[in-house]
């Protein structure tokens, strides 16, 4: 059945019903005020002065929020304050010196532990360090950096200068890093010899220098020499060894910058996997609010904790909660190295149990991997520490979110399913497991003080049960400031769809097609772009994936259009199973096709199923549906280094040639 807007209805992910997270859990967690809702709606934007208030400012702010220049939101922006002296140096001064920050795991077993001393002390000299090669407040520094702790330093010793810093995911190719650098017009480069890749070394530096040949400005570079003799290196004109330029500035001390609260924290592009990269501006003073704030209320993290955010710092989700977020609350942050099944299966899993970790946040393309391999990898393990169990990402629905609370939190830890992005900066749509029933496969309602609104192609709010675009209201703190290409292209994609400038009604359009029930709770179904137009119908990706993944035995699915004549558009979709599970194509077929017409209808059945023992991700677990239709169209694949397993499109190019 299709509704007004032209989505199907009956998503799904829509059937799961509340369920109250554990007693023993609502007893100790740090939001547990229903009233906070009513609080936040009748004081705001005052009421963000919560969020605010968990951080240190060298001059307090007195206006919460300036709008006079909508949609260019101004929050706090008569304060003063410092990213680094908030995640570092006020814990120590709070008896904290010896607190572990950062538990680090390499990909070949290596481990270190920082106190918030040493990780002053380490801040402190590459921040020196970076002066000397003549960086500068407000100067972009490019990271381009494996999962290492030198990536969290360089970050804070960027922040503790003033300077912001645009990281560069490691597995990104020279051209594209090239493209960030250029874009940003950033003459100073952090990187390294080399990574590990399923226990392979891959020379990082030569990507490095490449990129550094492409740009037109002259470049600074540091090199972190990871791999030692495995891969040695040659240190060219202005290029410095990080460890060289470490001993040289041992001790040194450098005064955190004071910012002003709309200075800009840092650059971020987005990925890069559906279209040109865009660098998404973010700020000081609101942004450290934000992440700081979700992070205790949302993740329910306190300073006695041992969080573990299981995503790279080379996107959003790493920034706000690996690094920013946790070290703003003095928490310890659990970083680590490598993928989840190297060298084995279950190395999530030891590294829990190792740990003892408290708070587990993961994506849910890593859960239907956990899934597909089976529950025999956590039994292996005590994971009785775990108390919340977070997913971020994309939308999660009721199979592996049922999974999930099973075999990982033992049905004792509450669940959180973020929706957030890049330009959001930090959580918006969640259930506070403190307060909320979770419904398995819906995010949750809008966060407290957060507006969201699912509207029709009017921008009138649609029917409980009925489709459409998610947008936000009013503005909150941690939201991206502008683009750093420009204003204009920050206002057109995300603000005019929606708003009404000549009545001062402004509006964010997210890009996410979604859905809310009764109880006020939003599913997300997608991106807009991510639908396939079926004679007429306009069918969510999502909406067709989550009932195949319905289906018994199935992992993971991905879904595409292929051009066809006669209706438009066909329906592609690429099908991964269960470890162990035995596959009888055409029997699987028939219980993905009558799984389809029961949540949507006949016209969402795939022209064509396409079984794979795994579908192409990106070394930070999303997958490359960009790839998978320019592979079900014939067309050129493009940039496919970001791609963590590219072997596996090969082989899906030649099944499709089989068809």
């Amino acid at each position: 059945m299709v509704d007004r807007n032209g989505w199907a209805r009956d998503h799904p992910v829509l059937t799961g019903s509340l369920q109250r997270p554990p007693a023993a859990f609502l007893e100790q967690a740090n939001v547990t005020d229903s009233d906070i809702y009513d609080e936040f709606d009748e004081r705001w934007p005052e009421c963000w002065e919560r969020a605010a208030d968990l951080l240190a400012w060298d001059q307090p702010y007195e206006t919460v929020l300036e709008d006079e220049d909508a949609p260019f939101y101004r929050w706090f922006a008569d304060g003063q304050l410092n990213a680094a002296e908030n995640c570092i140096d006020r814990h120590l001064e709070n008896g904290r010196k010896t607190h572990t920050a950062i538990r680090w795991e390499g990909k070949h077993g290596e481990r270190e532990t920082y106190t918030y001393r040493d990780l002053y002390v380490a801040t402190n000299e590459f921040a020196a360090a970076l002066r000397s090669l003549g960086v500068d407040a407000d100067d972009v520094v490019t990271i381009y950096l494996p999962m290492i702790p030198e990536l969290p330093i360089a970050m804070l010793a960027c922040a503790r200068i003033g300077a912001p810093h645009s990281v560069v995911f490691a597995g990104l190719s020279a051209d594209a890093l090239a493209t960030r650098m250029d874009a940003a017009d950033s003459e100073y480069l952090v990187t390294c010899d080399g990574y590990y890749r399923r226990g392979d070394a891959f020379n990082q530096k030569s990507k490095a220098d490449n990129a550094r040949l492409e740009v037109d400005q002259d470049v600074r570079t540091v090199v972190v020499d990871r791999l030692g003799e495995e891969m040695p290196h040659v240190l060219g004109d202005d290029e410095y060894d990080y460890h060289d330029l470490q001993r040289k500035f041992a001790g040194e001390t450098v005064d955190p910058v004071s910012r002003d609260a709309e200075d800009m924290l840092f650059l971020m592009y987005t990925s890069g996997t559906t279209g040109e990269p865009k660098g998404v501006v973010h700020t000081t003073g609101g942004y450290l609010s934000h992440v700081a704030w979700t992070t205790q209320a949302v993740l329910d993290v306190k300073p006695e904790d041992t969080y573990w955010c299981a995503a790279d710092i080379g996107w959003i989700t790493g920034h706000s909660y690996i690094v920013y977020g946790p070290l703003a609350l003095g928490t310890t942050t659990v970083m680590y190295e490598g993928t989840p099944d190297y060298p084995d299966r279950d190395r999530l899993w030891e590294i829990v149990d190792r740990n003892a970790v408290d708070i587990f946040y993961t994506a849910p393309t890593a859960i239907r991997a956990f899934m597909k391999w089976g529950e025999s990898y956590p039994n292996e393990h005590d994971l009785s520490s775990l108390r919340l169990l977070g997913t971020v990402g994309e939308p999660i629905s009721p199979r592996p979110w049922q999974w999930y609370y099973e075999h990982v939190g033992n049905e004792e830890c509450p669940i959180v399913d973020t929706w957030w992005q890049t330009e959001t900066g930090a959580v918006t749509i969640s259930t506070l497991p403190g307060v909320d029933e979770m419904k398995p496969g819906a995010a949750g309602p809008g966060l407290p003080g957060i507006d969201v609104q699912i509207v029709d192609d009017d921008g009138t709010e649609v029917e409980a049960g009925d489709s459409g675009y998610l947008t936000i209201a009013q503005p909150w703190p941690g939201m991206a400031r502008t683009l750093y290409s420009g204003d204009d292209r920050f206002r057109e994609e995300y603000w005019e769809r929606f708003s009404n400038p000549e009545e001062n009604e402004w509006r964010y359009g997210s890009g996410d097609a979604a859905t809310i029930d009764d109880d006020g709770y939003i599913t997300v179904l997608g991106r807009v772009d991510d639908v396939i137009n079926v004679s007429g119908r306009r069918l969510g990706t999502m909406e067709i994936e989550s009932a195949i993944t319905d289906v018994d035995g199935v992992a993971e699915a991905a879904v595409v259009g292929r051009s066809s004549e006669s209706n438009g558009t066909d329906i592609y979709a690429y099908v991964s199973t269960e470890s162990g599970h035995s596959v009888d194509e055409s029997g699987m077929s028939e219980m993905i096709e009558r799984s389809i017409e029961t949540a949507i209808g006949p016209m969402a059945k795939p022209k064509s199923i396409l079984f794979t023992p795994e579908l192409p991700k990106t070394r930070s677990g999303k997958i490359m549906r960009r790839l998978l239709e320019a592979v079900a169209n014939g067309e050129e694949l493009g940039d496919t280094s970001a791609l963590r397993n590219p072997e596996i499109v090969g082989e899906i190019q030649a099944e499709i040639r089989e068809e």
